[in-house]
């Protein structure tokens, strides 16, 4: 039984999204003759840890705070629930921030060993990372309860998922490659923002103010829009300026989902609704990363 909770408490469904980063660095690094399994295995390893520390803890501060309620959409919370004890979850978080911890530390020694400044640099990302995954819902002062939780997603899921484990490989950056870890950034923040509008009844009631309490739906609906349009056209424009290969353009197939996503949002009207359009838009996400990757690193 408590094993079953603890599953939920993770939450599986979110795991494929938060390696997508990860995918797309690694591809970029590829790209440039770069290739190295450890380091891959310890990212992606990393990077899971974080999810799950955040997923936790995102269970955990919304419990205390009385976010979840009965009348919350989407799954039921493992605190909200009764299935878990705060004790328990608090106990989960601190497990899984040692491990995660254990898995960052192996990840950087093996990819800066005799670089001790980059392995200072990156151990201390690390640790702001593992702050920002429990501090989006934890706390007094929980940004994600003051319309911050993008600018985190965007920046953390984004911009240094994808550079930081290319840098990882490679100890350097290349301007044309913030085009996809933007491309990545602003999806990921358009799945948060399709949780904050199917959660948008309850978050008010709850003094949640996520971007979405403070737009509104209506213009929270247009920004989802943007989101999905700077993504593709990114993306596109990254494949146009590395001069990709036809098969390394597949990832682009990923729109032709998250189009008719698109249409789909466009018509909902009640707020319960948009909890499938989740998924749709994490495995789009997952399947864009998973071609890149291949096209980039596998087939090259």
């Amino acid at each position: 039984m408590k094993a079953k909770a603890w599953l939920n408490a993770v939450r599986l469904r979110t795991l494929p999204l938060s390696v997508s980063g990860i995918l797309i660095g690694s591809g970029l690094a590829g790209m440039y003759g770069y290739k190295d399994s450890l380091i891959f295995l310890f990212a992606i390893l990393s990077t899971l840890g974080l999810q799950i520390i955040s997923n936790l803890a995102n269970d955990y501060g919304d419990g205390i705070k009385g976010t979840d309620n009965d009348e919350r959409i989407g799954p039921k919370r493992a605190y909200q629930s009764g299935a878990l004890s705060r004790k328990e979850l608090k106990t989960g978080i601190l497990l899984a921030v040692i491990i995660t911890l254990s898995f960052i530390g192996m990840l950087l020694y093996w990819a800066f060993d005799g670089l001790l400044h980059y392995f200072l640099l990156f151990s201390l990302l690390g640790a702001l990372a593992v702050w920002a995954a429990i501090r989006y819902t934890v706390g007094e002062s929980a940004y994600g309860y003051k319309g911050l939780g993008d600018l985190f997603v965007f920046s953390f899921f984004g911009l240094l998922s994808v550079l930081g484990s290319m840098f990882l490989f490679t100890k350097y950056l290349t301007l044309i490659s913030v085009l996809p870890a933007i491309s990545i950034g602003l999806l990921s923040t358009a799945v948060l923002n399709l949780n904050n509008l199917r959660d948008h009844n309850s978050d008010v009631r709850a003094g949640k103010n996520t971007l979405v309490v403070k737009l509104g739906i209506p213009r929270a609906k247009q920004y989802h829009y943007l989101l999905l349009l700077g993504s593709f056209l990114c993306m596109s424009l990254f494949l146009v300026l590395s001069a990709a290969q036809w098969y390394q353009s597949l990832c682009l197939l990923a729109f032709i989902p998250l189009g008719l996503h698109l249409i789909k949002v466009i018509r909902i009207k009640e707020p319960q609704s948009f909890d499938p359009e989740l998924k749709k838009v994490a495995l789009s996400t997952f399947f864009m990363a998973l071609l890149f990757y291949l096209g980039f690193n596998i087939f090259l």
